[in-house]
């Protein structure tokens, strides 16, 4: 593993930026003395209260649309303000102990992209990104992109972030990121690195692109579909897969971001978004809350123009305190201080205890340090037994209608209940 070791900590909130403060879609666009990006420094408050210690800023840089248009990497996007904004919400951020990851668009820039001679051509005019005429692919075999990409990174870099989201790195080819990034970690070597990969083989492309980490989706679709339908065997299968993916690295984990429908949509029983988060929260990975999820929003991203705004609209003021009395905000509070106080999750194994269509133990564990977590969305009480699943007994530490710090042999986990038990060894 390459990763940096403040890494094992970081609890990322991720925000859409351009969305969150308004500025797209957005008629007339707001202007660079609107200083809109400063609207996210009203919100850090709220992040650290959440327990996140760390901000995952999507596009930030001049574009013509959506900021994955890019046609300056050097320049914050004047809907959102200047280069001051900027430097203002990293000092912000850093006051408050939060790191900087921004989302880095080196796949395809927009179509009036300053330099066409960096584009890569076909047969029939420029590449374009999956079909969108919009979307330019970039020559990645050309040295000058290679050093451009280098020149970003470490620039932004040197203004105070700590590290890069590649947005569509799948489709860019493996030896262009391990020309890149070994460049900037030389100069950068506390930086991390994670690639947006939506399938395929994870750990060689990790190996291959010299990436700290990569988007799990995987385990995300498996977290909302075992839970739709009813079929924890699917998510015992992502899980399998899952850890052998730590063997080499440690993936970035998340059950909402600015590219998918919202859990809370997604699920046709919201009160199944309690084991979303258990799920999330007890198991490896390098977890990432996105803005609003903690409040249950609701969103449903759509396949076509415009399909993306419902799940990254526009933030007003910062939550009061009657706000973070929240019965979805106070579960994400509680499970983020869970998973700080036992850091060992990051890079945890899970291996099944007990698996049913409707209802799964789990034991994720490091080393010495063990958590059992029993999920059951059935209409019927769940028994659990310790000792027939190799423990004496076990202290309950959450978990929906239980009283922490109960030390147990057998217990009910009720139905559409879960519980987290820390157990005591045989």
């Amino acid at each position: 593993m390459t990763e940096p070791a403040w890494v094992q900590h970081v609890i990322w909130w991720q925000i859409y930026p351009l969305g969150f403060v308004g500025a797209y879609p957005a008629d007339p666009p707001p202007g660079p003395d609107e200083h809109r990006l400063r609207r996210v420094v009203e919100w850090l408050d709220h992040a650290i209260e959440l327990g996140a210690s760390g901000i995952a800023l999507g596009p930030v840089f001049a574009s013509r649309t959506h900021g994955y248009d890019t046609v300056d990497h050097y320049r914050i996007d004047p809907r959102l303000g200047d280069d001051d904004d900027f430097d203002t919400l990293v000092a912000e951020a850093n006051r408050r102990g939060l790191r900087i990851l921004l989302d880095g668009v080196f796949n395809h820039v927009a179509a009036d992209f300053a330099r066409s001679d960096w584009l890569r051509k076909g047969r029939n005019g420029f590449d374009t990104f999956e079909g969108h005429g919009d979307l330019i692919a970039l020559d990645h075999d050309n040295p000058d992109v290679v050093s451009y990409t280098v020149d970003v990174m470490s620039h932004w870099l040197g203004r105070g972030a700590d590290g890069w989201r590649l947005d569509a790195a799948y489709a860019v080819p493996d030896r262009f990121w391990a020309a890149v990034l070994p460049r900037v970690r030389a100069s950068f070597p506390d930086a991390w690195f994670v690639g947006e990969v939506i399938h395929g083989d994870y750990a060689a492309r990790v190996g291959a692109s010299r990436f700290d980490s990569v988007t799990q989706y995987e385990l995300w679709k498996a977290i909302w579909s075992a839970l739709v339908d009813g079929n924890f065997h699917e998510l015992n299968w992502a899980l399998l897969r899952h850890n052998e993916f730590l063997d080499t690295f440690v993936p970035m984990t998340f059950v909402g971001n600015h590219d998918v429908t919202r859990i809370a949509s997604r699920l046709d029983d919201t009160g199944h978004l309690e084991h979303a988060l258990v799920l999330l929260f007890t198991t490896g990975g390098t977890p990432s809350v996105y803005a609003g999820d903690e409040f249950g929003y609701l969103g449903v991203k759509e396949e076509r123009f415009g399909g993306d705004d419902a799940v990254r609209p526009e933030f007003g003021a910062a939550p009061t305190a009657d706000e973070h009395h929240h019965d979805v905000f106070r579960l994400h509070q509680h499970m983020i201080g869970l998973r700080r106080r036992h850091s060992w999750l990051h890079t945890a194994r899970t291996s099944a205890l007990h698996l049913a269509n409707r209802s799964y133990i789990y034991e994720t564990r490091s080393g010495a340090d063990a958590l059992m977590v029993a999920l059951n969305i059935d209409d019927d009480p769940l028994r659990i037994a310790l000792p027939e699943l190799g423990f004496d007994r076990g202290r309950i530490v959450a978990g929906s209608g239980a009283r922490p710090a109960d030390t147990v042999d057998e217990t009910d986990v009720a139905p559409h209940g879960w519980l987290v038990i820390e157990p005591e060894p045989s």
